[in-house]
């Protein structure tokens, strides 16, 4: 854990029990409710402010994200609701960043999320909220990115076509720019706007996950949204232009300032692209 951000860990561990029950959740174990302090986006802040597996916190909290988990690979994150593909993706690309990768329930998971990838590449549910419109021909761009944001922690990276769908699945959104898949996730103002930590589909993000995959890294289309990103940086530092307004109290990520922690994943994507 990184001494600097102490103020910033003992923030989030005040939220612990906000929902009514431990590990920021709910009795029924609604892993994604109270964003951005739920239950898995509070480990993706701590993991991001240098928390490992070895802490006692990661390892009881991974117990209770893998008790949602289900014999064919996907995760139950809304207590009895719906299993939609997006919150098992979420909670796979969770548990690797919490160093789970290895997990033989989560290999499972990945075989499932390759035998169920959409068509056209990418993920997708069968959920319209916004009609059946052409543009839902499409996977949804933003579980995809984050699809392919827990794969690079695999032995598929760059050596899988199906993740290379994927792949081509964001790269021609760059192009498409409008709102597409069945939840609409566009590229406009607010995807243009760097956000950290990463969230949402975003450009700071999209670019940090392409970086690592083969078949992005020479593309036309990956290179302009990395010069665009580039353009918003001051003094080779990224600034954090959007992010939560719950996380304001947070020093690694302050709006409108550079981030230490966020400039680090930005030299990673330099190191890819190597």
């Amino acid at each position: 854990m990184m001494k600097e951000y102490q103020g910033d860990v003992e923030e989030i561990l005040a939220h612990r029990y906000d929902l009514g029950a431990d590990y920021w959740t709910t009795s029924d174990k609604r892993l994604i409710k109270g964003a951005p302090f739920s239950t898995l986006e509070s480990m993706m802040l701590l993991t991001e402010l240098g928390m490992d597996r070895t802490d006692p916190l990661i390892e009881e909290t991974a117990e209770l994200i893998f008790s949602t988990w289900r014999e064919d690979g996907r995760f139950q994150v809304t207590g009895k609701g719906a299993i939609l593909p997006c919150q098992t993706v979420n909670a796979v690309n969770t548990l690797c960043h919490m160093g789970y990768q290895d997990d033989e329930r989560i290999k499972t998971t990945f075989k499932y999320l390759l035998a169920t990838q959409y068509e056209k590449g990418g993920w997708r549910c069968n959920k319209f909220s916004y009609g059946r419109g052409e543009e839902t021909l499409y996977a949804n761009p933003g579980p995809t990115l984050t699809g392919l944001s827990a794969f690079r922690f695999t032995e598929y990276l760059n050596q899988e076509a199906e993740l290379d769908s994927a792949v081509e699945l964001l790269l021609e959104h760059w192009r498409i720019k409008r709102p597409i898949g069945p939840c609409h996730y566009g590229i406009g103002t607010l995807f243009m706007q760097p956000e950290y930590p990463f969230r949402t589909y975003n450009l700071f993000y999209y670019v940090y996950v392409l970086s690592f995959y083969e078949k992005a890294k020479k593309d036309e289309r990956f290179l302009e949204a990395f010069a665009a990103l580039q353009k918003t940086m001051k003094d080779e530092q990224i600034v954090v232009v959007r992010n939560n307004k719950k996380l304001a109290g947070l020093s690694f990520c302050k709006k409108g300032e550079p981030s230490v922690l966020a400039t680090k994943r930005y030299q990673e994507i330099l190191q890819n692209l190597k």
